[in-house]
């Protein structure tokens, strides 16, 4: 399986904004690509030294890295420029592909 993990620094004052429109808009649009055959959003407990807002990761689970790679030529770019349209540079969004071993 290949986990497509994007963690989030969102500022504290528009957090239940964020996670409201990540739960009701942004997610379903992706996972309506039917690229992804799931998906967990968790928040991070962990507090870092300098770090201020609160952070996030989402896991996207897909079953090969072609199904990523059609992802991210094919949908990504305009779903990133939804949210950058949405939220300019207040959320700070750092992408990784990770593989189940």
């Amino acid at each position: 399986m290949i986990i497509y993990n994007v963690t989030c620094n969102i500022p504290s004052e528009i957090e239940q904004e964020w996670v409201h429109w990540m739960k009701h808009e942004h997610i379903p649009e992706v996972i309506a690509t039917e690229k992804f055959t799931g998906f967990k959003m968790l928040k991070l407990l962990t507090e870092v030294d300098g770090n201020e807002g609160v952070n996030y990761a989402i896991q996207y689970y897909c079953h090969s890295v072609d199904d990523f790679n059609d992802y991210a030529f094919n949908y990504g770019p305009a779903l990133k420029a939804k949210t950058a349209a949405k939220y300019g540079d207040k959320v700070l969004a750092f992408r990784t592909l990770l593989e189940e071993v």
